[in-house]
């Protein structure tokens, strides 16, 4: 696992939903909340829990987030105290802060405040939080039956330079490499631009680049190893 140690603010049913699905891949999930019933439904599944108003910067500071890889803020019924508490993780130095919106308006506004990494609950599943959260060389991901998936990577350091026969995507890692997409740069209209192509069925002999997404088939297990190993190099 590249990323261990999060924070979950907000752990309604959403929230603990994903402090459960990422504490469940063996990462350290800090979940808090100012509501104490909630935090006494989750405290046995995280490896820390606390009653805490997010909206009190004192309080927040008083958690050490800065040492988190990330936090999420999970914050379902008010928009404002979401708003705030993006803020107050942004003054403290979070270095990763990926938050709850409900519809295009509040989309909005947490671009306008900074905000880069935003869930939307109705297109979003824990599953794919904790895939994105655990492993952030995954661009997405589509989940298939028995811990299946087709996944979108950022190629892993490890492999940049190498070719595909010389990986072994298949041998050493049981996975299938479907597809490459890459970036080219191009002159349109007197414009430099760059664009992204799909490299059909990739040859053997093709080397991968640095800013190559793979498209790979696998167990889960197989691809999070995969880019475990690679990313380590």
């Amino acid at each position: 696992m590249i990323y261990s140690k999060f924070a979950v603010i907000g752990v309604g049913r959403y929230g603990a939903t994903i402090a459960r699905r990422i504490a469940e891949r063996g990462a350290q999930v800090f979940a808090f909340d100012p509501d104490e019933e909630k935090i006494e439904g989750i405290k046995d599944d995280v490896a820390f829990a606390v009653t805490l108003d997010a909206t009190d910067i004192r309080a927040l500071k008083s958690q050490n987030l800065e040492e988190m890889d990330a936090a999420v803020v999970a914050i379902g019924e008010n928009f404002e105290a979401t708003v705030l508490t993006c803020v107050h993780l942004m003054d403290i130095g979070v270095k990763r802060i990926i938050a709850r919106a409900s519809g295009d308006h509040q989309r909005l506004i947490l671009e306008k405040i900074g905000i880069t990494e935003i869930l939307t609950p109705e297109n979003e599943v824990a599953y794919v939080v904790r895939e994105k959260l655990l492993n952030p060389n995954i661009v997405s991901f589509l989940q298939l039956p028995d811990d299946h998936e087709i996944a979108e990577i950022r190629a892993p350091k490890g492999i940049i330079g190498r070719s595909i026969d010389s990986i072994g995507f298949r041998n050493k890692y049981e996975i299938t490499l479907i597809t490459i997409k890459r970036e080219y740069n191009i002159t349109k209209n007197s414009e430099d631009c760059v664009e992204t192509h799909i490299i059909g069925v990739p040859k053997s002999d093709i080397e991968i680049k640095e800013k190559d997404t793979l498209v790979i088939f696998g167990a889960a297990k197989s691809v999070e190893r995969f880019i475990e190993i690679n990313e380590s190099l």
